[in-house]
This record gives structure tokens, sequence and C-alpha cells, in this order.
């Protein structure tokens, strides 16, 4: 084993979503699963503190708008097999989890495409404050037809216009956040009878192709101003944002080297835009199944086997490829399709074996378990190696843990996993000192963005385009 001070400390989050079938379907029926609980907050609360007093960094909570309809051109097979459905807001979450525990963030996905940028600013504001800096928002532009019939639009935007949105949505938001409020606006100075000095908040004047945002954010500056800006994809436009925007890339890649190849464009993409190789960390996606042993580890991967749903997988493939795969025989050869929903997910499944032609049917059982993402299976030493050599084979700097069952999933991983990769050096240990997120991302003292990062370009409003002279 190589020298533990050479190993790099990898970060761990645990990936969840309001809803009783996340990424594994059909696992919900295990008699070990309890995320029928998610309506409680006990349910929760409990798998929080589990994160946090294991020493994970955050926990990730994707979100989906609009029914899982793509499927049979209808809801009913992701009703039937809870696959993302039904599906709750995960902010509202947060404010109680925070409440219960001390080091653990809070990845939250929100869609640039059906928010408004001046309510969400003040959203996150709010969450920032609440968790004394413990936040992240999982920026994503929305993949589902259903959404956009549901909230306005006729039809879904098109893939590369909803990027172009997303950026003006940032620029705003950039504005509120960094450059509105001076950092010592608020005086709080009973005695004067000031709590902010009105000099020092200042209009945004923002007016552009989407948005016209006039006024000051409503809120003060928090902990972190701008939340940890996470986000995900890796269509050549969505490579173009992460290198404009993102602190934390959440790459998909059934393999190591394909990975690696996306790493290494967008942080040559990054490198144009002025910013250094390390201000982005990358992330991927696993689900582990372990036990005392590989034996039993197995034993266990195969129980879970029996619950999984081939309905509820191909319900979920095609509603994140925008195919309805109900049309194809479960042996026709899988191909790449060109749609308007999320194109790296069936950019990356059809290349997940060059020397074998995968079906309909194969993926589906292949997604059963961890959807698109790899499934470790084994003892605590056999998973840590398995991730230590994903990490270092693909450069990644860290994982999002997606469960089989829940809360099980993250408990057997605390208990077996965690410690072996601390005695490693590979997961950080609670240690109790109560940094923002960005520091346990960034080093402690970054609590801001980064010298390098665009969004700074809108910190001092004043020396910007949208001059106070004007009206």
């Amino acid at each position: 084993m190589s020298n533990v001070s050479a190993k790099k400390t990898l970060l761990f989050n645990g990936f969840i979503m309001n809803v009783v079938g996340h990424v594994s379907a059909g696992l919900w029926r295990h008699p070990d699963d309890r995320a029928s609980e998610y309506t409680s907050l006990g349910y929760w609360t409990h798998i929080a503190r589990v994160l946090d007093d294991a020493g994970f960094d955050a926990m990730f909570i994707a979100d989906a708008l609009g029914q899982i309809d793509v499927y049979q051109g209808k809801p009913d097979a992701a009703l039937r097999t809870a696959a993302q459905s039904p599906v709750n807001d995960p902010l509202l979450l947060v404010s109680a989890m925070a409440a219960v525990t001390t080091q653990l963030g809070f990845g939250i996905t929100v869609s640039t495409t059906y928010e408004h940028p001046y309510l969400l600013a003040r959203k996150f504001t709010t969450l920032d404050h609440l968790t004394k800096g413990r936040v992240a928002w999982n920026i994503v532009t929305s993949v589902l037809e259903s959404a956009a019939r549901n909230l306005g639009l006729e039809r879904q935007m098109d893939h590369d216009e909803r990027y172009e949105r997303a950026q003006e949505f940032l620029e705003v938001t950039y504005k509120l956040w960094e450059g509105s409020w001076e950092e010592d606006a608020v005086r709080r100075d009973k005695q004067a009878r000031v709590y902010t000095d009105p000099a020092k908040v200042h209009p945004i004047r923002h007016k552009g192709r989407w948005f016209s945002v006039p006024d000051a954010h409503l809120s003060e500056p928090s902990p972190q101003r701008t939340p940890v800006l996470f986000q995900a994809g890796t269509s050549d436009r969505g490579r173009q944002f992460a290198a404009q925007n993102a602190e934390v890339v959440f790459l998909g890649g059934t393999t190591a080297q394909s990975i690696r190849n996306n790493i290494d464009r967008i942080r040559a993409a990054a490198r144009e835009e002025g910013r250094a190789d390390e201000a982005i960390r990358f992330i991927t996606a696993v689900s582990v199944v372990v036990d005392e042993t590989d034996e039993k580890a197995h034993a266990k991967f195969q129980d879970y086997l029996s619950y999984t749903s081939q309905e509820a997988a191909l319900a979920l493939f095609s509603a994140w490829t925008g195919v309805d795969w109900s049309a194809w025989p479960l042996d026709a050869p899988l191909q790449y399709i060109e749609t308007n929903a999320g194109r790296s997910a069936l950019a990356g499944l059809t290349r997940i074996d060059a020397e074998r032609v995968w079906t309909v049917g194969d993926i589906s059982d292949y997604i059963g378990i961890g959807g698109i993402h790899p499934t470790l299976v084994g003892s605590a030493q056999t998973v840590a190696d398995a991730l230590e050599k994903l990490a270092d084979e693909s450069g990644i700097d860290g994982f999002n843990l997606a469960y089989a069952i829940s809360p099980g999933s993250f408990e057997d991983f605390a208990r077996w996993v965690a410690p072996e990769l601390q005695a490693r050096g590979r997961m950080r240990r609670p240690d109790g000192r109560a940094l923002t997120l960005r520091e346990r991302l960034q080093g402690e003292g970054q609590r801001r963005l980064r010298a390098d990062h665009p969004g700074l370009r809108f910190s001092d409003l004043r020396a910007h385009r949208y001059p106070e002279s004007e009206a």
C-alpha cells in the first residue's frame, strides 16, 4: 500500500431524492427498505445524522419536475413502480436536517428553466444563513417534456437554449449574491437606529433576453454569499456551462477512461475562462452493496436483485433519454438516438463495452441497482480497493453514493466502508470544525467564490456596465 500522506482525500456525498424509489428500480419493495417513509421528517433527520457521523461531506438531493411519462407515453408505469413518482420538494427538507447535524453539507437540485432568479436567490441565501454556510445548488436545466407542459411552456425548450437561459439566470444571481449588498452594508447599530446602510445596497438593473430584475437583493449576505455551485451534464454545451460556473461537476461514466476524458475537456474549457485546474472538483456516482465478507455481500446483492423491476427501470431510462423504450423489443440492440432530453446518459450507455452489443433488456437489468452508474459489491476492503482504483484511474475527486435500499445502504457504508477509507486517508473523519461547505471543498478560509471564478465579475456593480446613475 502506498504512503497514506500521498493519497488524495476523496469527497463523499449521500445521493438521494425526495421520493420512494430513486435510481434503483423496484427496491422499495424490499422488506428492509424504509424509503416509503420519505414524507416523514424523522426519516430525513436519521439519514442526515448517519451521513454526518460517518464523515460524509454532503447530502446530494436530486429532483425532477414533471411526471415520468415517456415510457408508453403515460405515467402509469412510474406511478405503479414508484420510479421517482411521487416526488416532493427537496428545498423544504434542509432546515430540519441542518438542525440535527454539524458538518454535513446539502446540495439541492433546482432547475433554471422553471424558477426565477430573484426568488431563488432569496431561498438559497436563507438556507445558507440557517445552515451556517453548508448549502450547495445543483444547477440543472430539466429534461422532461411533462415539466414544460405543466410550467407554462408549450414544449420543452431546445437543449442548448436551456443552457443559454441558465447562463443568464446565473448572471442575475451573481449580481444579487455578490454585487447587490456591500460587505459592510449591515451595521446592526441600535444606538444610531440603523440596521442597514441604504447607501451600500445597490440595485442590479439587469435587463436581458429572459429576465428583467431592476432592484436589489432582498436578503443580507450569507456566510458563502453564493452557494457552492454543483452541475451535471457532459454535452458540449453542458461542458461549457460547467467551465463558466461549476465548482463541483457530477459526471456520469461507465469506465474510468470515459470519466477522465470528460474531466480533461471541462478543465481545458475552464482554463480558457481563466480558472485554475483545482477550481473545479469532479465526482461520479456509485452504488455499494457491502457486508462483513465478500460472500455475504454477494448474497445480499442477489437478494436485492430479486426485487428489481424491469418496468421501473425502463420507465426511468425512457425519462432520462427521452426515448420510449416500450416500442423496442427487449432483444433490440441499444443505439444512440439524438433527443431534446439528457444526452450524456444514452451516449455513455451505448459505450459501456466496445466488445459487446447491449440490448434494451440488458440495459434494463443493468440499471436495476444503481441506475446507470457502477455498483460495487464486496467487503469493506474490496469496496475500498475498487473506489480507490476508480478514483486513481479516472482522476475523480469523489463520489455520490446512491442507495439500493434506504437508509440501509447508507448505514452499511457508514458501518463498514467509511472506517476502512478513513484508515487509508481516503475519507475525512468528523472533526467538529464549523466550516462552510465551500471550505470543505476548497480549503479552510475559502468561504466565498475563488478569485478566479467568473461570478466575481459582478461583485462590484458600480464598476460594472450597470452604473448607479442609470434609472
